[in-house]
């Protein structure tokens, strides 16, 4: 069972989530929080597998409860999904470095709410091809790649690996663009986490474009990848 709490300063919007995600019998609402500062000491109390964090709170908001979570080693295994109402470019930036795991809009479908929870929990979180566009579009639009030399560290398929999941890939089509198993895959994106010291895939992500491995414009999916919207 995943067992999710919601933090969101509006009491519909809390209740409306818990009735969507507790229709999956797999998933179950631990408990729920009207701000941020409530939000962290849930969390940090009852230590659900994801977190439903709402970006634009009054007072301290949602990306600062995520990286007061983060930065918290106890709370190591919780997963943060990012909810806003506002798909723009700094959203998704602050929330990535602030260490989210996914990023979602508040009038995603239940059905991919709920399959959103199931990833992120699952710990084979990864970025949709809408977001990875714009991840592309803030690195096209910041400074030169930056810190080139982490990559040094990494075997030449390791950066085969890398830059699939910059392009948003999952484990499952990551093996089979470079004919290996997804078990494969997802070893060598541990290794990945491991070496580059990222927290999970959507850093992975940001660094692939951070360290020019992957250039904006340079990825394009192959005709009729069902997975691009």
């Amino acid at each position: 069972m995943t067992r999710v709490v919601i933090v969101d300063d509006q009491h519909l919007v809390r209740e409306g989530l818990r009735l969507l995600l507790e229709r999956a019998d797999d998933i179950a609402v631990a408990g729920d929080a009207s701000g941020a500062d409530a939000g962290v000491e849930l969390v940090a109390r009852l230590r659900p597998d994801v977190v439903l964090m709402d970006v634009r709170m009054p007072g301290p908001d949602g990306l600062d409860a995520t990286r007061r979570i983060m930065a918290d080693p106890a709370l190591r295994d919780v997963h943060v999904i990012v909810l806003t109402t506002f798909d723009t470019d700094e959203n998704i930036q602050e929330a990535i470095r602030a260490g989210a795991a996914g990023f979602l809009l508040k009038d995603t479908s239940p059905e991919r709410m709920r399959e959103a929870v199931r990833i992120v929990a699952s710990g084979d979180a990864l970025l949709s091809p809408a977001v990875t566009r714009r991840v592309m579009r803030a690195a096209a639009a910041g400074p030169r790649p930056s810190s080139p030399e982490r990559l040094d560290r990494l075997t030449e398929r390791e950066r085969e690996v890398l830059a699939e999941v910059g392009a948003g890939r999952s484990n499952a089509e990551i093996g089979e663009r470079l004919f290996i198993s997804p078990a494969t895959a997802r070893t060598h994106v541990g290794r990945l986490l491991t070496k580059l010291g990222a927290r999970d895939r959507s850093q992975l992500v940001v660094l692939a474009y951070e360290t020019g491995l992957l250039t904006p414009g340079a990825w394009t999916p192959p005709p009729g990848d069902p997975h691009v919207r």
